[in-house]
């Protein structure tokens, strides 16, 4: 299907297009300290006219009825390794990831981050020509804000933190790496972090559709 620009959009943020818009799918969280567990995430970028996009993002827990009362009870309010450290009790899950037959319910939220992605003017020698360099800056209620800097083209994008920085009661997070795919008209991206003195390593991914299409 031909892909038309969303109406009033920038220019100057042309080459992030193609994230416009709502996306919703389910993804796997897992980190040292952290047991592997399900969950299902909502994404949406917007603009106002702005040179920029305007992004969110909620991730809830998938839990089966029955065990929903035990997850709750273990998981921190805001989850991810923002809020909680390694020593804390980790996530339980009746059997880890739920199996696709258990027909899962959205449980808690785990994690939500909001912020604005733009398209920087300063080009850098490693960049090929179809490639377009981006700045991201990104908050979460945990205590953090994170800017990200990286490159967007052929559906692609790479990010990796600049600077990560924190309130005085939120945890320890040194470094992080995204990035976002575009594959076969669904929206691919994984989550690498540096954390609790962890080595960088994995910690979330997901596919998610794009919604009202």
């Amino acid at each position: 299907m031909p892909f038309s620009l969303p109406e009033g959009l920038a220019p100057e943020v042309y080459p992030l297009a193609w994230l416009v818009g709502r996306w919703r799918g389910e993804g796997v969280v897992g980190y040292p300290g952290i047991e592997e567990a399900a969950f299902t995430q909502e994404v949406e970028f917007d603009h106002d006219g702005g040179p920029y996009l305007r992004y969110t993002s909620t991730i809830r827990l998938i839990v089966v009825p029955d065990d929903a009362a035990e997850l709750t009870s273990d998981a921190d309010e805001s989850g991810d390794p923002a809020a909680s450290g390694p020593d804390d009790e980790p996530l339980r899950t009746a059997g880890g990831v739920v199996p696709p037959q258990a027909a899962p319910d959205a449980g808690p939220v785990w994690s939500t981050e909001s912020g604005y992605w733009r398209v920087s003017t300063e080009r850098t020698p490693d960049l090929a020509e179809n490639q377009f360099p981006v700045e991201v800056l990104m908050a979460d209620p945990a205590g953090h804000v994170a800017v990200y800097v990286g490159s967007v083209g052929n559906g692609r994008v790479d990010l990796v933190s600049d600077l990560v920085a924190r309130t005085s009661t939120a945890a320890e997070v040194a470094a992080a790496k995204r990035l976002y795919g575009l594959v076969n008209g669904e929206l691919m991206w994984a989550w690498d972090l540096a954390a609790f003195g962890n080595p960088m390593q994995t910690y979330a991914s997901a596919r998610l559709t794009r919604q009202g299409e």
